[in-house]
């Protein structure tokens, strides 16, 4: 009988408690809240009421600029992850409105495939950047899972992120690569972000940033939104073929990263997916 691994899934939020609950909701379904790590960037910031027992710190907030505070919060993080990983097999690193998960046709728990899994230093799932159809979706529910309503995704090099930990090199801003590794896509792992879920939602977050970003907003409009809806959706196919393509191709910029020659797929989300309960 294989071990089932001990696993703690971390993350850092400020003025996010829409995600941040979605976060724990899953993860701790997944892990239990006990195993559930939550940084939150400000001593102001509101403890989540379905916080259950996960470990909450409160840091004092730093006014930064956004590369120096991507610096900040990765190297808190990979500081916190080097800790659990003394007593936990795995660290599971990402955003708030990000979610790892395990294609249902393994029909295993998130917890079971990884248990199962030799990682020599980390996994990503294949990134896919979720956005609302303008043209036939209707703006978010809140209270319904997300993938009951939303059905387009953008195939994204940007996160396809290395979330999976085991090794203490630390990671680089925004969980885009382990400094010093490889990355190792798996072929059952997807990584969902879903910060471009809801154009209003936006709007309202671009709004409360000041006037000139709620115009930019409206003017360019969110590229992720702009690719579903005006893109013809490809097969579930691309998903093998993007994965092959990230896992030869890289940047010249930047080699421990995956690339796609700048090539843009939008994909229907295959329905298996909705049960994730995400």
């Amino acid at each position: 009988m294989k071990k089932t691994k001990k696993i703690a899934a971390i993350t850092m939020a400020r003025d996010d408690e829409f995600f941040l609950n979605r976060w724990i909701a899953y993860y701790g379904k997944q892990f239990g809240t006990e195993n559930l790590y939550i940084i939150l960037d400000g001593t102001d910031q509101t403890t989540p009421k379905n916080a259950g027992n996960a470990h909450i710190t409160k840091l004092e907030h730093k006014n930064m600029s956004r590369t120096a505070g991507d610096k900040y919060r990765i190297g808190k993080l990979s500081e916190l992850a080097n800790e659990l990983l003394k007593t936990y097999d795995i660290v599971i690193g990402c955003d708030s409105d990000e979610f790892l998960i395990v294609d249902p046709n393994t029909k295993k728990t998130l917890r079971e495939y990884l248990s199962g899994k030799k990682i020599k230093t980390s996994l990503s799932g294949l990134g896919l950047d979720i956005g609302q159809n303008i043209n036939c979706e209707s703006e978010l529910d809140t209270n319904a899972p997300f993938l009951e309503q939303r059905e387009f995704a953008l195939l994204s090099t940007r996160y396809t992120k290395p979330v999976v930990k085991t090794t203490t090199h630390p990671w680089g801003s925004g969980f885009h690569s382990i400094r010093g590794k490889n990355f190792h896509i798996d072929k059952n792992l997807y990584l969902l972000h879903f910060g471009a879920i809801d154009l209003k939602m936006l709007e309202t977050k671009a709004a409360a940033r000041g006037a000139d970003w709620l115009n930019h907003l409206r003017r360019r409009g969110n590229g992720t939104i702009n690719a579903v809806s005006n893109s013809v959706p490809h097969t579930e196919k691309w998903l093998r073929i993007a994965r092959n393509m990230q896992q030869i191709f890289r940047p010249i910029y930047a080699l421990d990263k995956p690339g796609m020659l700048g090539l843009k797929r939008v994909v229907k989300i295959p329905p298996r997916f909705k049960k994730s309960g995400i």
